[in-house]
């Protein structure tokens, strides 16, 4: 199996791979479902902004600021571009938690078709983060609105057999997963954006376990809003997106309020500024969104489709040889079909937590817990699973040591 580009190569603009683990151990990062590692060129970004551009963007009109400014808005079209949409329908946030915030709060305090009151639907299933559930959840209990879902199968797929019954005319809002952090599962959204926008509902897709890792196609999916992370991406910490179609981010009203989203102000009233403006109160984070566009620059250089590719290459062999370790249980998708490079897995016998940190000695960085889907976890009756998660700069020998770490933590607990 040979990758359709070169990993060595990428993982040389990775400081982080250069660097000698605890006892001598090179690192094997499958986290990056969690958070990605960062290349050179990102950090060279933010540096380069800080150190010659920086200033409060929109606000003063000195060079230094216009510099800024054209950095800043720069990144929000290296964002656009990205996804394919226009620039003005693109919102800089702290994270995709807090665009889904932004969302309902909005939501709450809007007017008209998106305004939520009692007894409206708000629908979302068993596969979502913590990020797409309590935001609705609490949307509900504030306004009187009823919360909604559908279930997950065995296989890690979505039961869409009472989709009339769940999608009704009183629904309002759809949010779903592109893709399940937590078993890797790709859900079939298709009927599901089909029914909601049959009954004027608006649907939300959470991309943050997607965007980074394949094309993504808004116009042939018709979305009407899409959220991502930047730290998922290559990117910093600190700045995520919220994309939404222009007719609907004109009819919402702000999340935050403050300087630079306004368009007049009186000591009894204020009007906004048209959107993104109006989503972006306070001085918004500059080097961040900067260093997202960095990202974002390098994931198209390399190609989306062949990144997903990969993923999907290093997947089938890493499902294969869990396969192939006794005691050893893969917890959803069972095969590459309609899944991302997301695999969770349990040991008979072990707690995540001791298998995790048995494969820490290896190296081999996983994640272990509930995976902040608290719901999904009680659903599938355990208490936690040990995920790995992969990403562009992850080879076939990240694989076979991840691996081995899987049977020594079996084999450390079973022989003692």
């Amino acid at each position: 199996m040979t990758s359709p580009f070169n990993v060595t190569r990428i993982k040389r603009d990775f400081p982080i791979f250069q660097e000698e683990m605890r006892g001598g151990k090179r690192l094997v990062f499958l986290d990056s479902g969690a958070t990605s590692q960062k290349p050179i060129q990102v950090m060279d970004a933010e540096r380069e902004f800080y150190s010659k551009h920086n200033a409060a963007v929109h606000r003063g009109s000195y060079y230094l600021a216009e510099l800024a400014s054209e950095a800043y808005e720069g990144a929000r079209a290296r964002v656009a571009a990205f996804l394919a949409v226009s620039t003005s329908e693109i919102i800089f946030t702290k994270s995709a938690t807090e665009s889904l915030n932004l969302l309902a709060v909005s939501f709450e305090r809007s007017a008209g078709a998106l305004g939520i009151k009692p007894g409206d639907e708000l629908v979302v299933s068993e596969l979502e983060h913590h990020a797409n559930l309590l935001p609705w959840q609490q949307l509900a209990k504030r306004t009187g609105a009823v919360l909604k879902w559908f279930e997950m199968n065995p296989d890690g797929s979505l039961d869409l057999t009472k989709i009339d019954q769940i999608i009704t005319p009183k629904c309002k809002v759809v949010a779903i997963t592109h893709l399940s952090n937590v078993l890797g599962s790709a859900p079939d959204i298709g009927p599901i954006i089909a029914a909601a926008h049959e009954v004027g509902a608006v649907f939300v897709l959470d991309g943050c376990q997607s965007v980074p890792h394949q094309p993504i196609d808004i116009a042939a999916l018709d979305i009407d809003f899409l959220v991502f992370s930047g730290h998922k991406a290559l990117g910093p910490t600190g700045v995520g997106v919220l994309w939404g179609k222009a007719h609907l981010l004109d009819q919402m009203e702000p999340f935050l309020y403050g300087g630079s989203m306004i368009e007049t102000v009186t000591m009894t009233g204020a009007t906004w500024a048209d959107a993104p403006k109006k989503f972006e109160a306070g001085v918004p984070n500059m080097a961040q969104a900067v260093g997202l566009a960095a990202a974002l620059e390098y994931l198209s250089e390399v190609g989306l489709p062949k990144i997903h590719s990969w993923e999907m290459e290093l997947t089938a062999y890493a499902l294969q040889g869990l396969k192939e370790i006794e005691g050893v249980t893969v917890v959803g998708p069972q095969g590459i079909d309609a899944r991302g490079g997301v695999i969770s897995f349990v040991i008979d016998g072990l707690h995540p937590h001791d298998v995790g940190q048995v494969m820490d000695q290896y190296g081999v960085a996983v994640r272990t817990g509930h995976h902040c889907a608290w719901p999904l976890i009680r659903k599938l009756g355990l208490t936690g699973t040990t995920r790995a998660s992969f990403y562009l700069y992850n080879e076939m020998a990240d694989i076979d040591i991840f691996l081995e770490s899987v049977n020594g933590a079996r084999d450390y607990f079973r022989n003692r």
